[in-house]
């Protein structure tokens, strides 16, 4: 369904059953869509690993999908911008106007939306 080359970074990553950004992770998995994960814990989530940093080596990032609070999200906003992903997916309870702002000026499409439901009802 989706290209070999079609990456999702997940920010805010957790293993955790009851973590949105699990779900997540596991239904992109299931979608076949390739995941790079970025949590605060080193640890696995299907055939993904959660990792602490972003690889430096990072490249081709399609959709940055953010489950962070605004005061986490902070460190990755250059990053971010550096990367030039298609669109950044701020989940539901992830706020950040002024960062959405930026994002939007570089060329970089927002959605204030859910990766979930995006995934289930075949928008993502």
């Amino acid at each position: 369904m989706y290209a070999n080359n079609y990456i999702t970074l997940v920010l805010g990553a957790s293993n955790k059953s009851h973590r949105y950004s699990k779900m997540a992770l596991e239904l992109l998995q299931k979608k076949g869509i390739k995941v790079v994960a970025i949590g605060s814990s080193e640890s696995k989530v299907g055939e993904v690993k959660i990792q602490k940093y972003i690889p430096k080596d990072l490249h081709y990032i399609d959709t940055v999908s953010i489950y962070l609070n605004s005061s986490k999200l902070q460190q990755y906003k250059g990053t971010i911008i550096k990367l030039n992903p298609r669109r950044v997916i701020f989940n539901p309870g992830v706020n950040d106007p002024e960062f959405q702002i930026e994002l939007s000026k570089n060329g970089i499409e927002v959605l204030n939306a859910c990766t979930l439901v995006m995934l289930q009802t075949n928008q993502y």
